[in-house]
């Protein structure tokens, strides 16, 4: 279980312990029943069933360990289900957008040219953000047109990217990243101070460079996968592009697709 699971489900409990703190209930005073009605009030109050899913995992593992150490008899969570995933479709741009936001990125300062390089890279490459931040200047590799990505779960992948991007990344390294490199980091993408970016300051600089609400760097991820889908490459492929470990998760894309299919029958057919 990674930090973020355990951090997301110390939260899940103690929202747990304060609606039973609230009814006077304790661990061995929640029954299925109680869990049920917890369940239903976080969807009352608008969670996704995503985020009640989690929850409830959270709970069922919470209960598990009570029953490891004797202090429970039954875990009363294996006896509620979970609810189904919300039907998620990804934001998406039209590839001529995506264009059209690459290509507003200015090439004044180191930060510009940082900025569309990293960018390019994302859509090129289809990465995460904590995977472009974790990108290190020996992650690259310009002569095979190759990036070296350590995605989640420890799963490592190479992943190819175009000229575009590579073109970018030329110029970045050879150009902004001298000027940014106080020696302090081996990452690919510096801040000003030299230092590795996190997470929230690439959120921070595509919706600056973007000029646009609603675009996040997984906006270029989901875009990069579904243009590869409606360009003709199949499940498989785009699975391995986006490390994704299981099938499912990659199918997401499908919907887009369908989507996009029948909104273009109902326009152009006739009898639509």
């Amino acid at each position: 279980m990674g930090e973020k699971t355990r951090r997301a489900y110390r939260s899940d409990l103690a929202q747990l312990g304060d609606w039973a703190a609230g009814r006077e209930l304790g661990p061995r005073e929640l029954g299925h029943r109680e869990l049920r009605r917890f369940a239903a009030v976080l969807g009352e109050n608008g969670a996704a069933r995503s985020t009640v899913a989690r929850k409830l995992a959270a709970v069922r593992s919470f209960y598990r360990q009570l029953v490891d150490i004797g202090e429970v008899d039954a875990n009363p969570a294996d006896l509620i289900s979970s609810p189904k995933k919300d039907a998620y479709l990804p934001n998406v741009l039209k590839p001529e957008e995506v264009v059209a936001l690459l290509e507003r990125i200015p090439a004044a300062t180191p930060l510009d040219l940082r900025d569309r390089s990293m960018f390019e890279l994302a859509y090129a490459a289809g990465l995460r953000a904590e995977e472009l931040v974790d990108l290190d200047l020996g992650s690259v590799d310009p002569d095979g047109e190759e990036v070296r990505v350590e995605g989640k779960g420890g799963r490592t992948r190479v992943v190819p990217a175009g000229e575009h991007a590579w073109r970018t990344l030329e110029r970045y390294t050879e150009r902004a990243r001298p000027v940014l490199d106080t020696g302090e980091s081996p990452a690919l993408f510096l801040s000003k101070s030299g230092r590795r970016l996190s997470t929230s300051d690439v959120r921070r600089r595509l919706k600056l460079q973007g000029q646009r609400a609603g675009i996040t760097p997984h906006t270029l991820r989901h875009s990069f996968a579904t243009h590869l889908l409606e360009g003709g490459a199949d499940l498989r492929t785009i699975q391995e592009l986006l490390g994704h470990a299981s099938i499912g998760t990659t199918q997401t894309y499908t919907r887009v697709e369908s989507k996009r299919l029948k909104m273009a029958y109902s326009r152009a057919h006739p009898r639509a």
